[in-house]
């Protein structure tokens, strides 16, 4: 049970019409999300296996995307270690802040990891619920994001307090990735095809910070589920990343608006390379959406299916809430038909 297109890309192998996904596919600018959220509190929407399964599934149904996403947050772990989750008007709340007094007392990776078994749940039932033509994959924040938002509880502004905290990211680290090794594990065996480590503040580092500090985690991990999972990472530039982790066996890369996809492909990325269409357009009006959409499909279309192999057609992040539903919709008509 998988989608075809999507399993082309992760094994590289030339096709005419890319698989499509987004990130934040299931969210606020769509309907269907706005008619659940109405009766339920955002906590709900994720920890109860069937409202995760039917806001899933959404998106699905309405667009035809090739792959569903677990819908749940990234923070979560961070919940299971103590700082005390919570989501209001002004979005994630952190009850509790990392400190080098608090990582101290971390609970074991074991203990914390029975908090997120609702994900596990929720991957099954969406399993269950998906037509047997759909992938479906899961995601986790990578560590240096979750160290981000435990210090900061976001990751605006120049993050002194973190860049300044190397040794307790380090301290942090002991725990969480243990953590986020079970926590991909539940996941892939809910269902998962793969699992996505989103790490959304890791373009806030100097490429030697995160060379030195981000990347042997991701390897780590990347050891452990060889094949299995996905990085992206959020204003990223390609002087960050090394030959080691150029080379890892990931599932694939996925790359935001900022770069050159057509030339990305003549690296030698492992696995898929997903990405990158601005996901401010999809704000526009529909006349100048679907003009941005045509200029950048233009560059794809002057390549063959061999030179764009293991294309993943996505956002460069993730949808935001102003998106227009029209435009999302005419996104994935529109791909389809002119690489068909």
């Amino acid at each position: 049970m998988a989608n075809q297109r999507f399993q082309n890309s992760l094994q590289k192998v030339p096709q005419n019409v890319p698989p499509i996904w987004f990130m934040r596919q299931a969210g606020r600018y769509h309907k269907h999300y706005q008619a659940i959220r109405a009766r339920h509190d955002f906590d709900q929407l994720c920890r109860q296996p069937q409202l995760a399964c039917d806001v899933t599934m959404g998106p699905i149904e309405d667009f035809d995307f090739d792959v569903a996403i677990l819908f749940s947050d990234l923070l979560y772990p961070l919940d299971a270690i103590g700082l005390e989750l919570s989501y209001g008007d002004k979005g994630p709340q952190l009850a509790k802040r990392l400190t080098t007094d608090f990582v101290k007392t971390l609970p074991k990776p074991e203990i914390a990891v029975q908090e997120l078994l609702f994900q596990k749940e929720a991957m099954q039932l969406i399993r269950k619920t998906l037509p047997a033509e759909k992938s479906l994959i899961g995601f986790v924040g990578g560590p240096w994001t979750l160290f981000v938002y435990g210090v900061e509880n976001g990751h605006s502004g120049n993050l002194v307090e973190c860049k300044s905290s190397f040794d307790m990211y380090r301290k942090f680290a002991e725990t969480m990735v243990p953590l986020l090794k079970l926590n991909i594990d539940l996941q892939l065996k809910g269902g998962a095809e793969v699992v996505m480590i989103f790490d959304t503040a890791a373009g806030e580092l100097s490429p030697v910070h995160y060379q030195t500090y981000v990347e042997p985690h991701l390897l780590e991990l990347n050891r452990n589920f060889a094949g299995k999972l996905g990085y992206y990472s959020k204003g990223t530039q390609g002087s960050f990343f090394s030959d080691k982790m150029k080379k890892a066996p990931w599932a694939g890369m996925g790359f935001d608006h900022r770069w050159n996809l057509p030339a990305v492909f003549r690296e030698d990325y492992p696995g898929f390379i997903q990405g990158n269409f601005d996901q401010a357009l999809l704000s526009a009006p529909p006349e100048l959406f679907a003009e941005d959409l045509e200029k950048y499909l233009s560059f794809f279309l002057k390549l063959s299916p061999a030179e764009r192999k293991g294309w993943v057609c996505a956002l460069g992040h993730g949808c935001l809430p102003s998106s227009r539903e029209e435009n999302v919709r005419h996104f994935v008509k529109r791909v389809r038909e002119v690489f068909k």
